[in-house]
């Protein structure tokens, strides 16, 4: 037989195989996220049958997460991708499925007391789970069962976000930084349009933004420096951010106190500054994402620049003192929020635009995951955002540098041609070297024209004189 026929036939045999387990898959865990979803949003509306500020409970809610965590799953603490990340580099994709209620439970507590979190890296860790247990039920073979996970993890982000591209593309890319892993590219698509389609069946609405900007790449030359400067600046504010959240969880850690005390401060402070000055950054903050990216600049201008920054710090208070919960959607909020201040200080009319290329902006800077965010400000903002978005998203990314808030990613890239990187590491342990010698040619460069300058001054000086 040829051989061409014969690889043919592997590749159709293969392909029919991963078309029938990430679509199954791909529905479980559409059902498993619509019950997450609609179990977390029940929570929320029940907040007003209290007869106090529903953030009053974020103490004991913090204190109840943290036992719940340390007592039947510890995998389900923090912010869930990070885990399962873990899981796909370190134990070839197996998740125990315990994780899946522990974490369902410990986020719903957590955001309907009012944490600063999201509901992506749940709803991640939640498909990866499933998808892990299904593996090790049917016993796949460790290859087969990191892949199902993978298809898990994109099939839990589109199914939260609405998003089923980029949500495929985030699964793959997320994993390792610089490189793609197209050979789960075909079953990731599958599972996430099976996982988004089975969750509008059983009725989740997902909210789309429409910014109302240009329908078409118009050559502003104006606007084009504006967003160059624009991805620079989400760059700097994703790596304030992983910063901000590295340092809290650190200083939280050391504190010599009992982790439910720690817990209860934490709470306690961030609920007596939501009662004294906003609560607005509690829970997930949709409505302030809503607000920022809002074409009517009288609903805008209820953004201020400081947003940004208190939901960084209430973001890396709940996560390091005990709070289960995602961090993209936090990262959201900073990006949109930063993004509607910076399209406030150039004035203009672009305030939403600036918005939305921060919000998808940060997002890839903080989570190496440049794709898939250019593919999510189609998705959510509309085919005219590709051109801005590719443009800020990117260098928002190179400009963060070998950081991220997934610790556990495996570092494939270097962002520079005078950096060397221990590639195939986690990135908390990868080595990083800096080649100085570009850097030394412009100081000598720098010298060279201040000495010329002087010599010129003195020259002119002389002329004067005579």
């Amino acid at each position: 037989m040829n051989k061409h026929v014969v690889e043919q036939t592997v590749i159709f045999f293969s392909v029919s195989k991963w078309l029938l387990l990430s679509s199954a898959v791909g529905i479980m865990i559409g059902g498993l996220i619509s019950v997450f979803l609609n179990i977390l949003s029940t929570a929320e509306q029940t907040r007003s049958l209290l007869p106090f500020p529903f953030y009053f409970t974020l103490p004991f809610a913090l204190m109840l997460t943290t036992w719940i965590v340390r007592t039947f799953d510890q995998n389900a603490t923090g912010h869930g991708t990070e885990k399962v990340i873990e899981a796909v580099h370190k134990r070839d994709g197996y998740i125990n499925a315990k994780v899946i209620p522990v974490k369902l439970v410990a986020t719903v507590l957590t955001i309907f007391s009012g944490g600063s979190v999201g509901k992506e890296g749940p709803g991640a860790q939640i498909g990866a789970g499933a998808a892990s247990f299904v593996a090790t039920l049917l016993k796949f073979s460790k290859s087969d069962r990191r892949k199902l996970v993978i298809c898990g993890i994109s099939a839990g982000f589109a199914s939260v976000f609405g998003t089923p591209i980029a949500g495929a593309i985030f699964g793959i890319e997320v994993l390792i930084i610089g490189a793609i892993m197209y050979d789960v590219l075909l079953p990731s698509f599958i599972s996430g349009f099976a996982a988004f389609i089975t969750a509008q069946v059983l009725g989740v609405k997902y909210h789309y933004y429409d910014i109302n900007f240009y329908r078409s790449f118009n050559l502003d030359f104006s606007l084009i420096l504006h967003v160059v400067l624009a991805g620079v600046f989400f760059g700097l504010i994703a790596d304030l951010f992983i910063t901000t959240a590295n340092k809290i969880e650190e200083y939280i850690k050391a504190v010599p106190y009992n982790r439910y005390l720690k817990a209860f401060v934490a709470g306690l402070v961030m609920a007596l500054v939501s009662y004294f000055f906003s609560e607005s950054y509690l829970g997930l903050g949709l409505a302030t994402i809503k607000d920022a990216l809002s074409p009517n600049p009288m609903i805008s201008d209820n953004v201020h620049w400081y947003d940004a920054v208190f939901k960084t710090f209430f973001t890396a208070i709940t996560l390091g003192s005990g709070g289960s919960g995602g961090i993209i959607t936090p990262l959201f909020y900073v990006g949109a929020t930063s993004g509607a201040a910076f399209g406030d200080l150039i004035g203009g009319n672009h305030v939403a635009l600036f918005a939305a290329l921060g919000f998808v902006s940060v997002l890839a800077g903080a989570a190496y995951s440049p794709i898939a965010s250019i593919i999510m400000a189609v998705e959510l903002f509309g085919v005219h955002m590709a051109n801005y978005a590719a443009l800020s998203v990117v260098i928002a990314f190179l400009i963060t540098g070998h950081r991220s808030v997934f610790q556990s990613q495996k570092l494939a890239l270097r962002k520079a041609d005078n950096i060397t990187i221990g590639k195939g590491n986690d990135l908390e342990d990868t080595s990083i070297s800096i080649d100085m010698r570009d850097i030394d040619k412009v100081k000598r460069l720098r010298n060279r024209l201040r000495y010329k300058r002087l010599r010129w001054q003195v020259k002119n000086a002389k002329d004067d004189f005579k």
